[in-house]
């Protein structure tokens, strides 16, 4: 999509991020010839444990502490209040998967997950990917647009800058 506004195209962004991870995640938890839990020393679990580790909390956290912050009072204001709602309550859904799966990332770290909480860390993380996919679509769809309907350059450069510098 070609957003107008910078905020916009910095989440567009983002949600491309976010895409991939989600991809990564299934290819890695299901993919073909994929054996899980994973066989000590396997790189792909490995990158993809870290990279879960790092980016969820700035990704999640960051990501949706403004929108909330910062856009959906924009929403609510113009009339796109449920809209705003919905994907408010989403975040809340969103927010504690991600928090399961950290949890479990940290013990399957110390070595401390055995069979059946493998198999939990693998469906929470397949149920991560998921519900942030069809969020994230959901965002592109309707919150992107708005954005670029609602905001003037002003506003616009102002966000992107608050959003930056947190």
């Amino acid at each position: 999509m070609d957003f107008q506004r910078q905020t916009a195209r910095r989440l567009h962004e983002e949600h491309e991020a976010a895409f991939d991870l989600c991809a990564r995640i299934e290819q890695v938890l299901t993919g073909r010839g994929r054996v899980f839990p994973p066989p000590a020393g396997d790189a792909s679990w490995s990158a993809l444990a870290r990279d879960l580790g790092v980016r969820l909390p700035q990704d999640v956290a960051g990501h949706f502490e403004f929108e909330e912050r910062s856009l959906f009072p924009l929403l609510a204001g113009a009339g796109e209040g449920d809209i705003a709602e919905l994907l408010a309550d989403e975040h809340r859904v969103i927010r504690a998967c991600a928090d399961e799966v950290l949890g479990l990332l940290a013990r399957a770290a110390a070595g401390g997950l055995d069979g059946a909480a493998w198999q939990t860390l693998k469906v929470t993380a397949l149920e991560l990917a998921e519900r942030l996919v069809a969020h994230a679509q959901k965002e592109e769809m309707a919150l992107l647009p708005a954005l670029d309907d609602l905001l003037d350059e002003t506003q616009d450069r102002d966000l992107l800058l608050a959003y930056v510098a947190a």
